[in-house]
């Protein structure tokens, strides 16, 4: 045998003997090489058992997941047939509007309808809601995407202690994905509480477009057809004299009439649908002239008509104070009266103005 082998005795156990014979540089690389490959072999292995690990565990999830959003958007279909605003407990609201997943908006209105909170605005802004929801309810192009919900004061006060809030009616869009933004908290001071107006919002918020089906209003037919009777009485009554037609008092108390409720801004109230007043929560101040030159209350409309109608008086009176053939007492009465009732009534406009146009810089009488 040659120097550097170790020998093998026959039918016993292997005994090995030192070999001192330096090992070549192939023989150390093949080693090197299979190291190499069994640590390639483990690493391989540890990932191919992580991903089975974390694998089934996913897709449970998502089995999951998409389990719980079937079932929230069934209930709230099945709500929805029932009545197309779904009232919300402070519970419901949790789980169907703020918790994940959900692929759906929610129009939500905070209100307070109790009888004992007294809150006119929101009864009248319900009101719109309710046409809104019914109008989208039964259209052609009713889906999943969207749904109103109405959550009351006095049984969620837990959620408006949630959210901040402290005033009543707030209409806010509660996105599919995320948090609501600035945008999706309804201006109600600036655009008013119309459904139409609503509508237009929720379009530009969710790309849903609503119309509006309103219900059939008799009221206005009616009145027509009284006005109607009662000027087709008169006409058979004087049919022998028609001189009143031509009566030029009665054409302009009718334009005066008319120009007064244009002017007041009774037209703006129509299509916007502002609120009658508003009352302060907290100290439950009614304020019945908007801060804002971009919006009005109803009742403003109807105190610049009263301001506007005590001008126009005063100065019929002083028309009438320099024209007439009265005795000079009388027409001097009516030149005080005239001019006092200008002087007040003008005074007073310009306080609204000055109070909605912040450093308007005129003022007569009254600050």
């Amino acid at each position: 045998m040659g120097s550097g082998q170790c020998s093998v005795q026959p039918f016993s156990r292997p005994t090995l003997r030192p070999c001192w014979r330096k090992v070549s540089p192939c023989r150390g690389r093949r080693a090197n090489m299979a190291s190499q490959r069994w640590l390639w072999c483990l690493y391989a292995a540890a990932a191919v058992a992580l991903l089975l690990v974390f694998k089934v565990p996913s897709a449970s999830a998502q089995r999951k997941k998409e389990m719980v959003l079937s079932e929230k958007v069934s209930q709230l279909m099945e709500w929805t047939n029932k009545r197309p605003v779904i009232r919300m407990n402070g519970d419901k609201f949790r789980r169907l509007v703020k918790a994940p997943p959900r692929n759906y908006s929610v129009i939500v209105m905070f209100t307070a309808l109790q009888v004992h909170r007294q809150c006119v605005v929101c009864k009248q802004a319900d009101e719109e809601f309710q046409i809104l929801a019914n109008s989208w309810r039964y259209s052609s192009a009713f889906t999943n995407r969207i749904f109103f919900a109405m959550v009351d004061f006095d049984e969620g006060s837990d959620v408006f202690q949630m959210l901040n809030m402290n005033s009543a009616p707030t209409f806010i869009n509660f996105p599919p994905k995320g948090k609501p933004k600035r945008g999706d908290t309804y201006e109600l001071q600036v655009r008013g509480f119309s459904a139409e107006q609503i509508a237009r919002w929720i379009a530009d918020r969710t790309d849903v477009n609503i119309r509006i089906i309103r219900p059939p209003n008799y009221a206005g037919p009616l009145m027509l057809g009284l006005l109607l009777a009662v000027i087709g009485g008169l006409v058979y009554l004087r049919r022998s004299n028609m001189e009143f037609l031509f009566n030029k008092t009665g054409w302009a108390l009718a334009a005066l009439c008319f120009v007064l409720a244009m002017t007041s801004g009774q037209m703006w109230n129509h299509i916007r649908g502002p609120p009658y007043a508003h009352k302060n929560p907290h100290t439950g101040h009614v304020n019945y002239i908007h801060g804002s030159s971009q919006a009005q209350f109803v009742a403003e409309t109807h105190i610049v008509l009263l301001f506007n109608g005590g001008v126009t008086l005063g100065m019929v009176l002083l028309c009438e104070a320099a024209t007439s053939d009265m005795d000079i007492g009388k027409r001097r009465m009516m030149c005080v009266a005239g001019i006092g009732l200008v002087v007040l009534f003008f005074s007073w406009m310009l306080s609204i103005f000055r109070s909605k146009y912040h450093g308007y810089p005129y003022s007569f009488l009254m600050s």
